[in-house]
């Protein structure tokens, strides 16, 4: 199946000054374009509030004091919005980031600072390393609380790369901080059984991730169910 091309700032403007200007209905933005209504909608409540810059692509991931999220969280909380709401108003580029600091929140768990460091999330090569200096590297970033961004900057080594080997690591011990690919097989020399087995892992993987989101999606609708219902209002007001 082949890929859709990324759609330029231009062209997201485009259909916000087209379905703004009563121009084109959402029904034949969606039809011609190809892209959902939600996103079209979402595109448009960004666009309306701050013009074309929303779209402008970023150099990194935005920062996030923890007192930020407190006050996004908070707002959630005297309902003055749901999360993709709040997610424009505050300027989050996706709606989903604020669901998760809901849930943290509601899970007692402590909202922490967010500065990401571009040289570490954005580095292109990965630097090569032995065996022993993995092993290093994921005991420092597990003896620190797994502060990838922290033990990446200490090592000199991707953001990516800690993370992978922290989680090898913990799914498969030690053997999964050997680089085996130099003897991982190609496609020609598997068998046929082989092929299958790697099949049912790519699957497994995609059906785990859509539970995550499914599990994430169940939780937040809760909440608001929780927040909305007349028993719930009723304690919040004695």
């Amino acid at each position: 199946m082949r890929r859709k091309p990324k759609i330029s700032v231009e062209e997201k403007v485009n259909i916000c000054e087209q379905y703004l200007s009563r121009t084109k209905s959402m029904r034949e933005l969606v039809s011609e374009s190809g892209i959902s209504k939600e996103t079209i909608r979402r595109w448009i409540n960004k666009y309306q509030r701050y013009r074309s810059i929303v779209f402008q692509p970023k150099a990194h991931n935005q920062k996030y004091t923890k007192q930020f999220k407190q006050e996004v969280v908070e707002a959630y909380l005297r309902g003055e919005g749901t999360p993709e709401s709040l997610s424009v108003k505050y300027n989050i580029p996706a709606y989903s980031t604020v669901r998760n600091w809901i849930i943290k929140y509601n899970n007692l768990e402590e909202l922490k600072d967010y500065d990401p460091k571009p040289e570490f999330y954005m580095k292109k090569h990965s630097r090569k390393t032995t065996y022993e200096e993995r092993m290093e590297i994921v005991d420092h970033c597990l003896a620190h609380n797994k502060n990838y961004k922290g033990t990446a900057e200490i090592f000199d080594v991707s953001y990516t790369q800690v993370y992978q080997w922290v989680n090898k690591y913990l799914d498969t011990g030690k053997e999964g901080l050997i680089d085996k690919r130099r003897i991982r097989k190609s496609e020609e020399q598997l068998s046929e059984t082989e092929i299958l087995q790697r099949k049912v892992k790519i699957l497994e993987k995609q059906l785990k991730e859509k539970e995550m989101e499914n599990e994430l999606l169940k939780k937040v609708q809760e909440i608001e169910r929780r927040r909305y219902s007349p028993k719930q209002k009723t304690k919040q007001n004695t």
